[in-house]
């Protein structure tokens, strides 16, 4: 598409975003609401709508080619995001449940469930810092070398008994005989068949041309009536007309023209820098020394000004109140003047208000506990940068005249306007320390000739110290005399630091939960379906890992749990967050660290040099399998010697070293989290997310979909509905293991003339055994003593509707009552 057509989507997301914004922020703050289910509609909505601006902004972003609007939309992508992140952690503490169903609203809104799906910016994988990219590149030389000398361990013969040799030379004696005798039998078919053909007499003419007729003719209706079966399906809808099926050529060159566009968006980046430090040094050398000479200028005439009025020079102001940019606010002198003295007035009426305040505290508080009865939005922290970009590009790009603009280059202006700020704030940083010492000078002469002592009061004003003398424990470097690449190398070779696997959080197949809003309303806890755990993983881990400011400010992540049966895909949703976000990724699994590093200072410096590299290489993934292990309630007799519960005190300790600005996180996951202390468990992992089987729509899909992968054929006599209703209770793992059982390169190249049938599939199927019913219903189980679980069930027993809403004493009056 062309940029005028992006363009017009930004202006349409811009649109829908300022009604958001108007509906958020209104003139009169709205009213608390008391029912609960009224305050989780309109929280879905809002939800729901931002999904909407942030896909279509994701869309323009990754294809505007301007330097100047592409800054400002990734800070309008970046609010978004970040407020779709806060308002589902609202949405979770409303209904106690990560998982939500909002089929109503898509009804209104006329959108679909795959509107839903929460996008993965481009950006995270294409705009890397150099920084990043050298780090990058320094890993994989490491990978390299440490992979290179690695040497194969050699090949070593197995030692057996006799009676396993013998059993072993049996077995293939016979298969020896058996293909003989099945070669001596299909030669003795042969030579019967031709006996059988020798001894029949002529064959009249007309006899052998009706037997010809009858078979050609047979073939041709076959033929015909399924060409006619097969178009009718087409005509129905129920078949996919086989020219759609391959990609079209009009598609095909939409993917290239997207390619090049991105070609062209480097291209004027590269133009836009250049053009960033010309114009900067240009404005300096021509502007630079007339705003030095106005700036000295007004601040020696406000000088005057101030002592005309007052009778004595004022303070100059200090570099945490802006220094001479207080001067320079439109503001007149009066009005300055008044600034000050109301502030030393202030100071002197805290005190005498702070005893009438404190009385009328406790009356206020019994009034606010009866109007605060009510569900209210949490303040949000991305709003204002949403109504900073919305201004920006209202006053700039909405009504901008681009006609002369048509390749889509940077704005020359627009630059000087930007730089124009910056080369004042340099400067002014400059004149403020010329002007403080011409100031203290000026009052120096003035007192001499007044003939009094000479004081000159200091300018710059004592830093408050804290109340509390306490100071924060830092965490102290092990390593300091180390090199973060010598770090990398020692963490690869003790096999700590791995490659991600290459895939994606799209190849985690799964469908929609369509009965998740029904079961609700009959009071049936829904499983998740695949397709929400993707999306949920996305919001939780993805968004923030792939984007430092949206990490900063949303809400604080630090561990995540995948709880969920053996071959659901956990481990590889953890290699997908970090191919999605260029993540490095840690194993700190208990049967990787098992030997490695003994003794306490020995752990102490493995999780500091992790944690250290973590750090310094963000983003970061944490990965601990088996996480279970940890927290054991009772270790087992074959594991004690691994000592799988080592890192549970110290890793709590380390966890608390991770800030907001750190992106690094920590999954961990589970098959067997019963066998594990729950308290202790949670106390770790803030978000606990259940993977459950697949459901009947994830297993088609997924069975389609892997076949194709592996190479086979989906064709009519491959009968997918059957093969997902019988694979009730198999996990995506078992069915990639049956599928590269069957569909083997021998069996692709007889797919011709015998293609796959859902029978093929069915009896390496039936010799795995499932996730029964009893195995899901137990993880259920463990899910509902989860802190959110309790949550959840109390909400359902009506036992938590009204005893968060009055705090403070009017609760201990209704106590004593």
């Amino acid at each position: 598409m062309s940029q005028r057509t992006y363009n017009k989507l930004w202006a349409d997301a811009q649109l829908e975003l300022s009604r958001l914004l108007t509906e958020e922020l209104p003139a009169v703050p709205p009213r608390p609401e008391k029912d609960r289910v009224v305050f989780f509609q309109r929280l879905a909505v809002l939800y729901v709508r931002y999904i909407q601006v942030f896909r279509q902004l994701e869309r323009v972003y990754d294809q505007v080619v301007h330097p100047q609007k592409r800054r400002v939309l990734r800070v309008i992508l970046d609010g978004v995001m970040g407020r779709v992140l806060e308002l589902k952690n609202e949405m979770v503490e409303k209904e106690y449940s990560e998982y939500h169903y909002m089929d109503d609203v898509l009804h209104d809104l006329k959108l679909t469930p795959a509107d839903l799906e929460i996008p993965i910016p481009h950006y995270f994988m294409r705009e890397c810092s150099k920084e990043l990219l050298e780090r990058k590149a320094m890993l994989t030389n490491i990978f390299k070398e440490v992979q290179a000398t690695d040497m194969p361990q050699p090949v070593m013969a197995k030692t057996m008994s006799q009676e396993q040799a013998i059993k072993i030379i049996q077995v293939t004696e016979r298969a020896r005989q058996g293909r003989l005798r099945a070669q001596l039998n299909e030669e003795s078919r042969n030579m019967n068949r031709m006996h059988r053909f020798k001894d029949l007499g002529t064959i009249d003419t007309e006899v052998a041309a009706g037997c010809i007729q009858k078979v050609w003719r047979g073939y041709t209706e076959r033929k015909r009536a399924k060409v006619a079966r097969e178009e009718e399906m087409i005509f129905l809808g129920m078949a996919m007309d086989p020219k759609y099926q391959l990609p079209h050529p009009a598609e095909t060159a939409a993917h290239a023209s997207e390619a090049l566009t991105r070609i062209k968006q480097e291209e004027h980046e590269e133009d836009y820098q250049k053009a960033l430090v010309a114009l900067t040094s240009q404005l300096r050398e021509v502007e630079g020394h007339d705003l030095r000479k106005t700036m000295k200028e007004q601040i020696r005439q406000w000088f005057i000004e101030c002592r005309d009025a007052t009778g004595s020079f004022p303070d100059y102001p200090g570099e945490e109140e802006g220094g001479s940019a207080l001067i320079f606010a439109e503001k007149s002198r009066q009005q300055l003047v008044e600034e000050i003295a109301a502030k030393d007035e202030e100071d002197s009426n805290k005190k005498s208000k702070g005893k009438e305040e404190k009385q009328n505290k406790d009356k206020g508080k019994d009034d606010k506990a009866e109007e605060d009865t009510g569900l209210k939005m949490l303040p949000s922290v991305f709003l204002s940068d949403l109504e900073v970009g919305n201004k920006t590009y209202i006053d700039f790009w909405q009504t901008r005249s681009e006609s002369r603009n048509f390749n889509q280059r940077h704005e020359v202006e627009l630059i000087k306007e930007e730089k124009r700020q910056d080369i004042e704030a340099e400067i002014r940083v400059q004149v403020d320390e010329e002007m403080r010492q011409e100031l203290a000078e000026w009052k120096l002469a003035v007192d001499r000739n007044k003939g009094g002592k000479s004081k000159v009061k200091g300018t710059a004003k004592k830093k408050k110290t804290s109340k509390s003398g306490k100071k924060k424990k830092k965490e102290k470097d092990l390593t300091a005399d180390r090199t973060v690449e010598s770090l990398c190398q020692e963490l690869v070779e003790q096999g700590l630091l791995k490659q991600a696997n290459p895939v994606r959080m799209k190849d985690f197949l799964g469908d929609f939960s369509y009965l998740g809003t029904t079961l609700r309303q009959i009071d049936i806890e829904p499983m998740p379906s695949l397709s929400d755990v993707r999306q949920v993983l996305s919001l939780y881990a993805v968004l923030p890992l792939g984007s430092q400011e949206v990490h900063e400010k949303a809400p604080l992540i630090k561990a995540i749990l995948l709880a969920g049966p053996a071959g659901v895909g956990k481990k590889m949703l953890v290699h997908a967050v970090c191919q999605e976000t260029c993540a490095n990724l840690f194993d700190l699994s208990p049967l990787n660290t098992a030997g490695k590093y003994p003794g306490k200072s020995g752990l102490a410096m493995m999780l500091h040099m992790i944690f250290k590299v973590a750090r310094l290489l963000q983003p970061s993934v944490i990965w601990i399998g088996d996480a279970e292990k940890m927290f054991y309630k009772k270790v087992p007799k074959e594991e004690k010697e691994s000592d799988p519960k080592r890192l549970k005190k110290d890793l709590s300790k380390f966890l608390k070293f991770i800030k907001g600005e750190d992106r690094v996180l920590i999954i961990g996951t589970t098959k067997d989290p019963q066998s594990a202390e729950i308290k202790s468990l949670c106390k770790i992992y803030s978000k606990i997310i259940l993977i459950p089987r697949p459901d009947y729509g994830s297993r088609y899909i997924l069975w389609k979909q892997l076949i194709k992968k592996q190479g086979g054929d989906v064709t009519k006599s491959l009968d997918l509905s059957s093969l997902a209703k019988i694979s009730d209770g198999y996990t995506p793992g078992h069915m990639v293991q049956v599928i590269q059982g069957v569909v083997t390169k021998q069996r692709i190249l007889k797919q011709a003339k015998r293609p796959l049938t859902a029978a093929d599939f069915v009896a390496p199927l039936a010799k795995i055994d499932p996730v029964f019913q009893e195995e899901e219903e137990a993880l259920k189980n463990w899910y509902a003593k989860t802190p959110l679980g309790k949550k959840r069930i109390k909400a359902a027993t009506g036992k938590d509707e009204e005893q968060p809403q009055v705090k403070g004493k009017a609760a201990k009056k209704k106590g004593k009552k």
